[in-house]
Protein backbone atom coordinates (compact mmCIF):
# COMPACT_ATOMS: atom_id res chain seq x y z
CA UNK A 1 0.00 0.00 0.00
CA UNK A 2 1.19 3.00 -0.82
CA UNK A 3 0.14 5.75 1.39
CA UNK A 4 0.86 9.70 1.34
CA UNK A 5 1.16 11.73 4.44
CA UNK A 6 0.70 15.55 4.92
CA UNK A 7 1.82 16.59 8.26
CA UNK A 8 2.55 20.07 9.81
CA UNK A 9 6.62 19.51 10.07
CA UNK A 10 7.26 23.02 11.60
CA UNK A 11 5.19 22.03 14.63
CA UNK A 12 6.87 19.80 16.79
CA UNK A 13 4.17 17.95 18.14
CA UNK A 14 2.73 17.23 14.99
CA UNK A 15 6.01 16.38 13.23
CA UNK A 16 7.00 13.97 16.33
CA UNK A 17 3.59 11.94 15.48
CA UNK A 18 4.15 12.14 11.57
CA UNK A 19 7.42 10.41 12.32
CA UNK A 20 5.88 7.67 14.77
CA UNK A 21 3.07 6.81 12.07
CA UNK A 22 5.98 6.69 9.11
CA UNK A 23 7.90 4.57 11.03
CA UNK A 24 4.67 2.25 11.86
CA UNK A 25 3.53 2.31 8.57
CA UNK A 26 6.78 1.26 7.16
CA UNK A 27 7.56 -1.81 9.73
CA UNK A 28 4.24 -2.91 8.58
CA UNK A 29 5.25 -2.90 4.70
CA UNK A 30 3.88 0.02 2.95
CA UNK A 31 5.47 2.99 1.54
CA UNK A 32 5.04 6.07 2.63
CA UNK A 33 5.58 9.34 0.40
CA UNK A 34 4.94 13.19 1.87
CA UNK A 35 4.87 16.43 -0.34
CA UNK A 36 8.49 17.38 -1.82
CA UNK A 37 9.12 20.11 0.29
CA UNK A 38 8.83 17.63 3.43
CA UNK A 39 10.46 14.98 2.09
CA UNK A 40 14.19 15.50 3.60
CA UNK A 41 12.87 16.49 6.71
CA UNK A 42 10.78 13.51 7.35
CA UNK A 43 13.99 11.38 5.28
CA UNK A 44 11.15 9.16 3.22
CA UNK A 45 10.41 10.11 -0.21
CA UNK A 46 8.89 12.48 -1.81
CA UNK A 47 5.40 12.38 -3.47
CA UNK A 48 6.55 13.18 -7.12
CA UNK A 49 8.56 10.00 -7.08
CA UNK A 50 5.43 7.97 -7.30
CA UNK A 51 2.54 7.36 -9.73
CA UNK A 52 -0.05 9.70 -8.38
CA UNK A 53 -2.49 6.74 -9.52
CA UNK A 54 -1.07 4.46 -7.29
CA UNK A 55 -1.71 6.41 -4.27
CA UNK A 56 -4.36 4.24 -2.36
CA UNK A 57 -4.81 6.57 0.96
CA UNK A 58 -4.01 9.83 1.38
CA UNK A 59 -3.22 10.69 5.36
CA UNK A 60 -3.74 14.08 6.61
CA UNK A 61 -2.91 15.39 10.20
CA UNK A 62 -4.57 18.27 11.28
CA UNK A 63 -8.47 18.75 11.57
CA UNK A 64 -11.08 19.31 8.97
CA UNK A 65 -9.04 22.45 7.17
CA UNK A 66 -6.41 20.31 6.58
CA UNK A 67 -8.47 17.80 4.79
CA UNK A 68 -9.96 20.43 2.63
CA UNK A 69 -6.47 21.99 1.78
CA UNK A 70 -5.22 18.53 0.41
CA UNK A 71 -8.56 17.48 -1.14
CA UNK A 72 -8.04 20.64 -3.21
CA UNK A 73 -4.60 20.98 -3.68
CA UNK A 74 -4.13 17.55 -4.75
CA UNK A 75 -7.58 17.28 -6.42
CA UNK A 76 -5.66 14.75 -9.09
CA UNK A 77 -4.74 12.27 -6.65
CA UNK A 78 -7.66 9.60 -6.51
CA UNK A 79 -6.92 7.60 -2.98
CA UNK A 80 -9.01 8.19 -0.38
CA UNK A 81 -8.54 10.59 2.57
CA UNK A 82 -7.90 9.56 6.06
CA UNK A 83 -7.77 12.11 8.67
CA UNK A 84 -5.87 11.90 12.41
CA UNK A 85 -7.11 14.91 14.16
CA UNK A 86 -4.96 17.68 15.62
CA UNK A 87 -7.16 19.99 15.87
CA UNK A 88 -10.67 20.30 17.81
CA UNK A 89 -13.95 19.41 16.44
CA UNK A 90 -13.16 17.43 13.16
CA UNK A 91 -16.21 15.35 11.67
CA UNK A 92 -13.82 14.05 8.55
CA UNK A 93 -10.54 13.64 10.80
CA UNK A 94 -12.18 11.64 13.26
CA UNK A 95 -9.47 9.72 14.42
CA UNK A 96 -7.77 10.94 17.63
CA UNK A 97 -4.63 10.89 18.93
CA UNK A 98 -4.38 8.13 21.33
CA UNK A 99 -6.37 6.11 18.58
CA UNK A 100 -3.66 7.01 15.66
CA UNK A 101 -1.73 3.70 15.92
CA UNK A 102 -4.44 1.42 16.30
CA UNK A 103 -6.47 2.88 13.63
CA UNK A 104 -3.17 2.61 10.95
CA UNK A 105 -3.33 -1.03 12.22
CA UNK A 106 -7.02 -0.90 10.87
CA UNK A 107 -6.14 0.54 7.72
CA UNK A 108 -2.92 -1.68 6.60
CA UNK A 109 -5.00 -4.89 7.53
CA UNK A 110 -7.82 -3.49 5.55
CA UNK A 111 -10.85 -3.07 8.41
CA UNK A 112 -12.54 0.15 7.07
CA UNK A 113 -14.36 0.86 4.03
CA UNK A 114 -14.47 3.74 1.71
CA UNK A 115 -17.09 6.20 1.46
CA UNK A 116 -17.99 8.40 -1.30
CA UNK A 117 -19.68 11.56 -0.98
CA UNK A 118 -21.41 14.39 -2.76
CA UNK A 119 -19.48 17.28 -4.49
CA UNK A 120 -20.38 20.34 -6.13
CA UNK A 121 -19.43 22.27 -8.97
CA UNK A 122 -20.07 25.32 -10.52
CA UNK A 123 -19.39 28.75 -12.01
CA UNK A 124 -20.00 32.46 -12.13
CA UNK A 125 -21.16 34.41 -14.72
CA UNK A 126 -17.77 36.33 -14.34
CA UNK A 127 -16.16 32.82 -15.99
CA UNK A 128 -14.78 31.41 -12.13
CA UNK A 129 -15.06 27.62 -12.22
CA UNK A 130 -14.44 26.32 -8.84
CA UNK A 131 -15.43 22.76 -6.45
CA UNK A 132 -16.66 22.23 -2.93
CA UNK A 133 -16.87 19.11 -0.90
CA UNK A 134 -18.51 21.25 2.26
CA UNK A 135 -20.68 24.42 1.35
CA UNK A 136 -20.77 27.56 -0.93
CA UNK A 137 -20.85 30.76 1.16
CA UNK A 138 -22.11 34.32 -0.76
CA UNK A 139 -21.77 36.63 2.14
CA UNK A 140 -21.66 40.09 2.28
CA UNK A 141 -18.77 40.69 3.43
CA UNK A 142 -17.52 44.50 3.95
CA UNK A 143 -20.90 45.44 3.08
CA UNK A 144 -22.28 47.29 6.41
CA UNK A 145 -25.59 45.91 5.50
CA UNK A 146 -28.14 43.15 4.24
CA UNK A 147 -27.68 42.22 0.31
CA UNK A 148 -30.52 40.52 -1.40
CA UNK A 149 -29.59 37.47 -3.16
CA UNK A 150 -32.29 35.48 -5.19
CA UNK A 151 -32.18 31.80 -5.77
CA UNK A 152 -34.07 29.59 -8.69
CA UNK A 153 -33.66 25.72 -8.44
CA UNK A 154 -34.24 24.22 -12.27
CA UNK A 155 -35.07 27.54 -13.47
CA UNK A 156 -38.46 27.80 -10.81
CA UNK A 157 -38.11 31.05 -8.45
CA UNK A 158 -37.65 30.01 -4.68
CA UNK A 159 -37.13 33.05 -2.82
CA UNK A 160 -35.10 36.39 -2.51
CA UNK A 161 -33.52 36.61 0.61
CA UNK A 162 -32.37 39.50 2.07
CA UNK A 163 -29.32 38.57 4.74
CA UNK A 164 -26.03 38.28 5.73
CA UNK A 165 -26.38 35.61 2.98
CA UNK A 166 -26.61 32.47 1.93
CA UNK A 167 -25.09 29.08 2.70
CA UNK A 168 -25.62 25.99 0.41
CA UNK A 169 -23.94 22.77 1.94
CA UNK A 170 -22.96 19.05 1.03
CA UNK A 171 -24.04 16.68 3.53
CA UNK A 172 -20.76 16.48 4.65
CA UNK A 173 -20.53 20.28 5.21
CA UNK A 174 -23.99 20.03 6.98
CA UNK A 175 -21.78 20.17 10.37
CA UNK A 176 -20.09 23.26 9.01
CA UNK A 177 -21.22 26.68 8.69
CA UNK A 178 -24.85 25.63 7.82
CA UNK A 179 -24.90 23.85 11.60
CA UNK A 180 -23.80 26.96 12.94
CA UNK A 181 -26.39 29.08 10.98
CA UNK A 182 -29.14 27.19 11.64
CA UNK A 183 -29.36 24.20 9.21
CA UNK A 184 -29.93 20.62 9.86
CA UNK A 185 -27.56 17.73 10.06
CA UNK A 186 -27.90 15.68 6.71
CA UNK A 187 -25.87 12.05 6.79
CA UNK A 188 -23.58 12.01 4.68
CA UNK A 189 -25.16 8.79 2.93
CA UNK A 190 -28.24 10.84 1.81
CA UNK A 191 -28.17 12.23 -1.51
CA UNK A 192 -29.21 15.87 -0.35
CA UNK A 193 -28.29 19.58 -0.22
CA UNK A 194 -29.19 22.61 1.85
CA UNK A 195 -29.95 26.03 1.47
CA UNK A 196 -29.13 28.27 4.45
CA UNK A 197 -29.92 31.73 5.09
CA UNK A 198 -27.53 33.85 7.21
CA UNK A 199 -29.07 36.24 9.92
CA UNK A 200 -32.13 36.31 7.24
CA UNK A 201 -34.22 39.76 7.92
CA UNK A 202 -37.58 37.60 7.55
CA UNK A 203 -37.71 35.57 10.57
CA UNK A 204 -39.90 32.42 8.21
CA UNK A 205 -36.93 32.18 6.06
CA UNK A 206 -35.55 28.82 6.68
CA UNK A 207 -33.32 26.21 6.10
CA UNK A 208 -34.61 24.01 2.73
CA UNK A 209 -32.91 20.71 2.05
CA UNK A 210 -32.84 20.01 -2.20
CA UNK A 211 -31.98 16.91 -4.30
CA UNK A 212 -28.64 17.63 -5.54
CA UNK A 213 -30.15 16.75 -9.51
CA UNK A 214 -30.89 20.03 -9.43
CA UNK A 215 -29.33 23.10 -10.71
CA UNK A 216 -29.39 26.31 -8.03
CA UNK A 217 -28.72 29.40 -9.89
CA UNK A 218 -28.07 32.47 -7.11
CA UNK A 219 -28.04 36.01 -8.27
CA UNK A 220 -26.83 38.95 -6.32
CA UNK A 221 -28.88 42.18 -6.11
CA UNK A 222 -27.40 45.02 -5.12
CA UNK A 223 -26.25 48.72 -6.48
CA UNK A 224 -22.81 49.38 -6.29
CA UNK A 225 -21.36 47.32 -3.08
CA UNK A 226 -19.37 44.13 -3.46
CA UNK A 227 -20.11 40.82 -1.76
CA UNK A 228 -17.87 37.57 -1.13
CA UNK A 229 -18.31 34.04 -2.59
CA UNK A 230 -16.45 31.79 -0.57
CA UNK A 231 -15.83 27.46 -1.61
CA UNK A 232 -14.91 25.02 1.62
CA UNK A 233 -13.38 28.44 2.82
CA UNK A 234 -10.20 27.99 0.41
CA UNK A 235 -11.16 29.84 -3.12
CA UNK A 236 -12.64 33.47 -2.99
CA UNK A 237 -13.49 36.00 -5.33
CA UNK A 238 -15.97 39.19 -5.17
CA UNK A 239 -19.17 39.37 -6.82
CA UNK A 240 -21.11 42.81 -8.00
CA UNK A 241 -24.93 43.44 -8.63
CA UNK A 242 -26.35 41.07 -11.29
CA UNK A 243 -23.68 38.57 -10.88
CA UNK A 244 -24.90 34.75 -10.61
CA UNK A 245 -23.47 31.29 -9.45
CA UNK A 246 -24.66 28.52 -10.93
CA UNK A 247 -24.10 25.18 -8.50
CA UNK A 248 -24.81 21.46 -9.88
CA UNK A 249 -23.71 17.70 -8.63
CA UNK A 250 -20.30 17.22 -9.32
CA UNK A 251 -19.64 13.94 -11.45
CA UNK A 252 -16.20 13.61 -8.62
CA UNK A 253 -16.75 12.15 -5.05
CA UNK A 254 -14.65 12.94 -2.08
CA UNK A 255 -13.90 10.22 -0.72
CA UNK A 256 -12.97 9.24 2.64
CA UNK A 257 -11.60 6.48 4.85
CA UNK A 258 -14.44 5.02 6.78
CA UNK A 259 -12.58 2.87 9.68
CA UNK A 260 -14.60 -0.46 11.00
CA UNK A 261 -13.91 1.09 14.63
CA UNK A 262 -15.93 4.12 13.97
CA UNK A 263 -19.42 5.59 12.61
CA UNK A 264 -20.82 8.98 11.84
CA UNK A 265 -23.89 9.25 14.65
CA UNK A 266 -20.86 8.70 17.91
CA UNK A 267 -18.82 10.81 16.54
CA UNK A 268 -21.78 13.35 16.49
CA UNK A 269 -22.32 12.51 19.66
CA UNK A 270 -18.65 13.04 21.01
CA UNK A 271 -18.06 16.20 19.07
CA UNK A 272 -21.58 17.75 19.31
CA UNK A 273 -21.63 16.89 23.31
CA UNK A 274 -24.75 15.15 23.24
CA UNK A 275 -25.99 13.73 26.67
CA UNK A 276 -27.83 11.14 25.95
CA UNK A 277 -28.03 7.94 27.31
CA UNK A 278 -27.36 4.54 25.39
CA UNK A 279 -30.87 2.33 25.62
Amino acid sequence: MIIALFPKVHEKEAKKLAEEALAFLTKKGCQVVVEDDKAEALRTDPLSSVDPQSIEVLMTMGGDGSILRVAHQYSHLSGAILGINLGHLGFMADVPIPDMLSSLEDLVSGAYTIEERLMFEGKSSGGQTFFAMNDCVLHRARTPHLVEVSIHVDGLFLNTFQADGVIIATPNGSTAYSLAAGGPIISPTIDACVLTPICPHTISNRPIVFTPKENIEITYHGHTSLIEFVADGLHHFELKPGDTITLTKSTRTFKLVSLNRTDYFSTLRHKLGWSGKLR
